[in-house]
C-alpha cells in the first residue's frame, strides 16, 4: 500500500500543483487507534483529495514509490559523480556498459 503522501503528491500533480510542502501545506497526521495517518490540515488552493480520490492515486503511487527505490539503487550504484566522469574520460564505452549493467539489474516499473 503506497504511502498517503506519494498519493497527495500524485492527487496535487494531476491538479496543477507541483510542489507540495508537508509542513505548511499539508500536514498529516497519524491516528492514533492504528488507522494510518490522514489529512489533518489542507493548506492548499485546490480542493481536498477524498478518500476515493486517494484511493484511485493508489496503482500509480505504488509504482512511484517502487521507482523511487530504483532511483536510489542506483544513485548508489553510480558512484561519485566526479569519479564517474574520470571513468568517462579514461574509458567511456567501460562506464556506458557499467551503467547498462546497473540499469538492467534495477529495471523502473
Amino acid at each position: 500500500m503506497a504511502n498517503l503522501s506519494t498519493k497527495i503528491k500524485l492527487y496535487c500533480e494531476a491538479n496543477g500543483v507541483s510542489n507540495v510542502d508537508f509542513t505548511t501545506d499539508v500536514m498529516l497526521q497519524d491516528d492514533s487507534d492504528g488507522n494510518g495517518a490522514y489529512i489533518k490540515e489542507w493548506n492548499l488552493d485546490i480542493a481536498q483529495p477524498t478518500d476515493a480520490q486517494l484511493t484511485a492515486q493508489e496503482t500509480s503511487a505504488n509504482t512511484e514509490e517502487a521507482n523511487n527505490e530504483v532511483r536510489s539503487t542506483r544513485r548508489t550504484a553510480y558512484g561519485d559523480i566526479g569519479e564517474q566522469l574520470d571513468e568517462i574520460y579514461k574509458d567511456i564505452d567501460g562506464w556506458k556498459a557499467r551503467i547498462k549493467s546497473i540499469k538492467d539489474a534495477n529495471p523502473k516499473g
